[in-house]
């Protein structure tokens, strides 16, 4: 068996490397089992793993996941009024989530559906240079639905 102490090389019998382990007040820890001879390594195994935690939540922390961020609309939402919406769309699309923009209909509205879509496309056109669209407008009840990604 090849044991690894330190910086310290060499093939030695499982005996005297359990040994070499015990008199250090360390474990043994096979590191590769499978190559011959397997490898074998001198280290606290409790401190190891501790390390190998913290880096994990580290890392997990660091990794962002996307959400999905709704942005509602009506048939007589105004142009100034989706201005403002598709900027802070734009903020949404900027952090890489992805956004879904509604267009509710209220009462007769619902015999209207392609002024929806129409107002669904106004809004694309404003953040088609950061977007893309995922879900063409689709209708679902009282709504129709459109889905954007962020584009790059």
């Amino acid at each position: 068996m090849l044991l690894v102490d330190g910086d310290d090389t060499s093939e030695v019998s499982i005996d005297e490397a359990l040994k070499r382990a015990e008199e250090k007040s360390l474990d043994l820890v096979e590191v590769s089992p499978l190559s011959s001879p397997p490898v074998c390594k001198i280290m606290d195994y409790g401190t190891y793993l501790y390390s190998q935690k913290k880096k994990d939540r580290k890392q997990k922390k660091a990794s962002k996941q996307t959400e999905t961020k709704t942005i509602r609309l009506s048939i007589r939402t105004g142009m100034h009024d989706l201005e403002v919406k598709a900027k802070k769309a734009k903020k949404f699309l900027e952090d890489r989530n992805t956004v879904k923009v509604v267009v509710i209909f209220k009462g007769r509205e619902m015999a209207h559906g392609d002024l929806a879509e129409g107002k669904l496309r106004e809004f694309h056109t404003l953040l088609e240079d950061i977007s893309s669209i995922e879900q063409e407008p689709r209708r679902q009840g009282y709504q129709m639905t459109m889905i954007l990604n962020p584009s790059k």
